[in-house]
């Protein structure tokens, strides 16, 4: 979407949904609509780290993401401005229609 005019010119946008939700309900939602169980396992950010490196990334990649991590679970991504609604005019997709959307889409072919 292109934001038109000029007085979009050096604004800084916080495009959060319009509902909020934690990795546990979100995991919660996940099951319910796919019936196949799946769990959130909260990990500090040293195991989280780790774990990132034990699947390959970089130590400096891993503990950037693992810091990222960190944040968040701590609300650093909590906004509840509303601007992406504000933006594209209408509410933001709920939780569950979105995850609904997901689990009917085929998969994307994985690129070698």
């Amino acid at each position: 979407m292109l934001l038109e005019g000029t007085t979009h010119h050096g604004k800084i946008y916080e495009l959060a949904g319009d509902t909020s939700y934690s990795l546990e309900e979100y995991a919660a939602e996940i099951t319910r609509l796919s019936g196949q169980e799946v769990r959130y396992q909260n990990l500090s950010e040293t195991e989280f780290r780790d774990a990132l490196i034990q699947a390959g990334l970089p130590e400096g990649f891993a503990a950037l993401l693992a810091d990222s991590d960190a944040g968040a679970s701590q609300g650093a991504l909590f906004d509840d401005s509303r601007q992406l609604s504000q933006l594209i005019k209408r509410p933001t997709t709920p939780l569950t229609e979105a995850l609904q959307q997901a689990l009917e889409s085929p998969p994307v072919p994985a690129h070698n």
